[in-house]
C-alpha cells in the first residue's frame, strides 16, 4: 500500500511540473493520465472492493461528455452547473441501471451491464441533432471562475486536486462500515446474509457513487479533446478501463491510478511505432497477471 502510494505521489508530482515545461502536447497526456486515472479509480469501486465486473461503464463516462457537450448550446457554460449535471446524469442511469443488473452477478451481471451501456450507446448514435455517430465539437469549454477547463494547465491542475480528492473520499468509504459490509458481501454473501444483512442496497449505493464518478470525468474529457462522441459510451472504452484496474492492482484504488497513467503512457509510445499497439499491451497484461497475480 505505501509503495504504491509514494509512486501515485511521484507521478502526481511530476505531473504537476509538467507545465513549467511549456509543451502543451505533454500537458495534456498528464491530464489524460489524472481524467482516466478518476474513470478507473471509479471501475475499482464496483470491480475490486464489490467484487462485480462491469463491462459498460463507459456509458456513464460518456454522459458527462454529452453533458459537457449539450448544455453549452443553451448558454450553459459554468463548471458550477456542467459538472453537477454531468455527476447527476450519470448517477441516475447508474441507479436505474444498476437497480437491475445488481440482482445479478457473474457472467450474468457482465452480459447485464454490457446490455445497458450498449442501449445508451444507441440512443447517443441515433440523434441526429447532434450529428450522430460522427460526434460535434465541443461549442463552448467549460468554465471555472475566469479559468477555461479547455486550457490544457487548468484542467491539469483541476484534475489532480479532483483526482486526489474523489481518491480520498473513495477510499473513506471503503475503510467505514459501509464499505466493509461491501466487502463482506464480496468475499462471503452467504455469511452476511445469515446475520441479517443484505448486500444489494449498499451495493446499489456504492454503483451508483461509481456511475457519478465517471461521469465526473467524462465531463473533463470533453473539454480535453474539445469533441463529443458516441465513442466514449463504446465497449472497448470499457474494456480499456477494465484493463487499467486489473494492470494496476484490483480493489487498491491507488493501483487502479497506477494502472492507468502506465496505460495511457504504453498506447503514447507503443502507438508510435505500430498501429496494432494493442497487441504487445495485451502481453504485457498477460505478464502482470502471471507474474503478480495478488492484487492486494
Amino acid at each position: 500500500m505505501r509503495t504504491r502510494l509514494a509512486i501515485v505521489a511521484v507521478f502526481a508530482l511530476i505531473a504537476a511540473l509538467v507545465p513549467l515545461a511549456g509543451e502543451p502536447y505533454y500537458t495534456k497526456l498528464a491530464a489524460r493520465m489524472a481524467i482516466f486515472a478518476l474513470a478507473a479509480v471509479s471501475l475499482d469501486l464496483i470491480v475490486g472492493y464489490a467484487g462485480l465486473v462491469s463491462f459498460g461503464h463507459a456509458a456513464f463516462f460518456g454522459l458527462g461528455c454529452y453533458a459537457a457537450g449539450v448544455l453549452p448550446l443553451f448558454g450553459i457554460q459554468s463548471a458550477l452547473v456542467i459538472l453537477p449535471v454531468a455527476v447527476l446524469a450519470a448517477a441516475l442511469v447508474g441507479l436505474l441501471t444498476g437497480a437491475v443488473s445488481l440482482r445479478a452477478s457473474g457472467l450474468y451481471f457482465i452480459f447485464i451491464t454490457l446490455a445497458f451501456a450498449q442501449m445508451v450507446f444507441y440512443i447517443a448514435q441515433g440523434m441526429r441533432p447532434l450529428s450522430g455517430d460522427d460526434g460535434f465539437r465541443l461549442p463552448a469549454p467549460t468554465t471555472l471562475g475566469g479559468l477555461r477547463l479547455t486550457d490544457p494547465n487548468t484542467l491539469l491542475y483541476f484534475m489532480l486536486a479532483l483526482l486526489a480528492l474523489a481518491t480520498w473520499v473513495s477510499w473513506r468509504i471503503t475503510q467505514s462500515r459501509f464499505g466493509h459490509v461491501i466487502q463482506a458481501g464480496r468475499d462471503n454473501p452467504m455469511k452476511l446474509a445469515a446475520i441479517g444483512l443484505s448486500p444489494y442496497p449498499y451495493r446499489l449505493a456504492l454503483y451508483t457513487y461509481a456511475c457519478a464518478l465517471a461521469g465526473l470525468a467524462g465531463a473533463a474529457y470533453a473539454n480535453l479533446t474539445e469533441f463529443v462522441a458516441p465513442a466514449t459510451m463504446s465497449w472497448v472504452l470499457s474494456g480499456e478501463l477494465l484493463f487499467m484496474v486489473i494492470l494496476g492492482a484490483v480493489g487498491t484504488l491507488t493501483g487502479a491510478i497506477i494502472g492507468a497513467v502506465v496505460f495511457v503512457g504504453l498506447e503514447q509510445i507503443l502507438s508510435a511505432y505500430t498501429e496494432y499497439w494493442l497487441f504487445p499491451l495485451g502481453i504485457i497484461l498477460m505478464l502482470r497477471v502471471l507474474l503478480w497475480p495478488s492484487s492486494k
